[in-house]
């Protein structure tokens, strides 16, 4: 497949990956982390807390199934009612440690792409600043990853979620419909094979900074509900530590295809698995959920929104 023949600069060997396992392992700083951000672990999904900071307003590439809005009713990803300033963080986070003490984990999940602007960035060098002891967390499409690998971890980053729907660019130029890259606006399979390529440098370049990574793959029947074994299998060799099925919400150009079966998810979690450790207790949180999930939503409390959950538990 494509993928392969790019082995040697985007993938750690075997031996190597042994290593930094090991290291891992090792870490008690990387080990207190896994065990208490609810995104990683089942016990810690249901006893510990997240916030999410929606301060990312733009996006540098368009998937045909995203559809990113402000609105205080739609359970999903890419959906907020407002989008935060990085100096407005610091005092949400405060708000939100008073009415959730159990929140270990600060995330920047959107609405839009986290690294599309610098307002990821600012804003968690503000809050490490002031809360150094909180695990902050970061969702991206992983465009621009690599350029922003060092930045993040000196800013205090050490977990983050890449979405990676195919590593193979023929399945993701169906996926998506354009990025926009160093001002440039590709498509087709020029598009996804600079996405791929950019993702997978992104998790080498943060593995290889001891970052915990997971990885979301959107399960989209179909389209590469026969690809997930090849992803997870990737995305492993360049480093990433667990993966995560997300069943498709049928929306934008997608709007027409039917939702993942649960026994199509377990297929998928059940290939992907043979690779790579998988998490099964997902939320679909929104850009601006706040609270424990699936347990206690405090989003409205905290933004002002109304007293609809911020979840889907589809």
């Amino acid at each position: 497949m494509a993928e392969k023949a790019w082995s040697g600069h985007l993938y750690f060997t075997e031996e190597r990956r042994n290593e930094m396992r090991e290291k891992f392992l090792e870490n008690d700083e990387l080990q207190r982390i896994a065990k208490t951000h609810p995104c990683l672990s089942r016990e810690a999904n249901t006893t510990f807390g997240r916030l999410h900071l929606p301060v990312s307003p733009a996006c540098n590439i368009q998937c045909r199934f995203c559809s990113r809005t402000l609105n205080k009713t739609e359970q999903r990803p890419g959906v907020t009612a407002q989008v935060l300033k990085p100096e407005q963080a610091v005092e949400k986070v405060r708000r939100a440690l008073e009415l959730c003490p159990h929140i270990t984990v600060v995330g920047i999940a959107g609405p839009g792409d986290t690294l599309a602007t610098d307002s990821a960035l600012r804003t968690f060098r503000l809050v490490h600043e002031n809360y150094p002891k909180l695990t902050l967390c970061l969702s991206t499409n992983g465009l621009m990853l690599l350029d922003y690998a060092q930045d993040l971890y000196d800013a205090g980053v050490r977990t983050i979620t890449v979405t990676v729907n195919a590593v193979d660019p023929e399945i993701q130029s169906g996926i998506i419909s354009y990025i926009v890259y160093q001002g440039i606006r590709y498509v087709g399979k020029e598009a996804a094979s600079i996405l791929i390529r950019r993702q997978l440098e992104g998790i080498r370049k943060m593995s290889s900074l001891g970052v915990i990574i997971k990885i979301n793959t959107v399960l989209i029947p179909g389209v590469n509900d026969s690809h997930i074994e090849a992803i997870a299998r990737t995305v492993r060799e360049a480093g990433a530590n667990i993966y995560n099925i997300i069943p498709l919400i049928p929306q934008h150009d997608f709007s027409d295809f039917p939702p993942p079966t649960c026994l199509q998810i377990e297929a998928a979690r059940a290939a992907a698995e043979k690779h790579i450790p998988v998490f099964r207790h997902c939320q679909h949180c929104r850009a601006d959920a706040c609270g424990i999930p699936g347990k206690a939503d405090l989003s409205s409390v905290l933004y002002g929104e109304t007293s609809l959950e911020t979840f889907s538990h589809g």
